[in-house]
């Protein structure tokens, strides 16, 4: 008899949840996800989940910390309710910024939090575009890491850009972006961010030609847009025609609307590991794309003990 696929969310991101059980075809758990009036979160299980292959749906975005603590509560939950398998499918992996020592007496959090996931109960973990990769490595429980690469392409397949040139917005993104221009047939540039001095105005060179191009920025996160923008900025003045970008993690903190709004970029297309709220969902400039029938396709062959990375052959 084969386990019973169930699928569970947190608060974060109900609304993806949602997009995947329908592209599965179920109906997604029931489970009350509260808090008690000093804010510590509740949780509490309403179905039977005995034997089950359970999966949790949780971004860790804002608020990070309190989608943090549902998901390990929730894990917590459900390992105590006897679930035969717990995945935690968490589409933007928050904490992941902090992932080496590369100054003194700073910690390792994407480690901590990886630690802190494994230790309550996480069978296995399915998410997508990792800040860096190696953050794989943190996790005691096997990870299955996902790219929004085959829904990015489609979409800018279909905008028939011409003269088109992808456009790392710094060094540690050039793999990223050459992979992208390699299947849209496609040049590459990098930018080179220097500063002049402490507290001084980055210079922006660019690395390739964007002149009379049609530029895209491409980066795995825009959080308060400072980069991209600049970034955009430099391209325009180099001579590109006009200036695209995209990313998989909409964070969009503190300035990032006004900034992108402000901006010369033509479009920010963004996916939905990560809700818009509020102002965000009005913005001409963002376009955002559904990455559920992937997450979906996922926890399918996961379920079937199928091959998840032939989703990317």
């Amino acid at each position: 008899m084969s386990r019973e696929l169930k699928i569970f969310s947190g608060n974060s991101n109900p609304a993806l949840a949602h997009e995947i059980c329908s592209y599965l075809g179920t109906k997604l758990g029931a489970a009350t996800v509260s808090s008690f009036s000093d804010g510590e979160i509740r949780v509490k299980i309403e179905e039977n989940v005995r034997g089950g292959d359970v999966f949790v749906v949780q971004s860790s975005c804002q608020p990070v910390n309190d989608s943090l603590m549902e998901l390990l509560i929730i894990i917590d939950a459900l390992k105590r309710s006897s679930a035969n398998r717990i995945t935690a499918v968490i589409p933007y992996f928050g904490y992941a910024r902090q992932d080496r020592k590369d100054q003194p007496r700073v910690p390792i959090s994407a480690k901590l939090v990886a630690d802190l996931i494994s230790t309550a109960g996480t069978d296995r973990v399915l998410t997508m575009d990792l800040h860096a990769g190696q953050i794989q490595g943190f996790f005691n429980v096997p990870v299955d890491h996902l790219y929004a690469l085959p829904v990015l392409l489609d979409y800018i397949t279909k905008l028939k850009l011409s003269d088109l040139v992808v456009v790392s917005p710094d060094a540690g993104g050039v793999e990223r972006a050459r992979a992208f221009a390699k299947r849209l047939g496609a040049s590459l540039a990098i930018i080179d961010k220097r500063r002049e001095g402490p507290n001084q105005t980055a210079i922006m060179n660019i690395i390739g030609d964007v002149a009379g191009k049609s530029a895209l920025l491409l980066d795995d996160m825009i959080d308060t847009a400072g980069t991209i923008v600049k970034g955009a900025q430099a391209c325009m003045d180099r001579g590109a025609r006009e200036v695209w970008t995209a990313c998989t993690h909409a964070v969009l903190t503190g300035p990032a609307l006004t900034q992108i709004q402000q901006s010369c970029l033509k479009q920010v297309i963004v996916t939905n590991t990560i809700p818009l709220r509020g102002k965000e969902q009005s913005c001409p400039k963002l376009h955002q794309l559904s990455v559920a029938p992937l997450l979906g396709e996922a926890i399918r062959r996961i379920h079937e003990d199928e091959s998840v990375s032939s989703l990317f052959a």
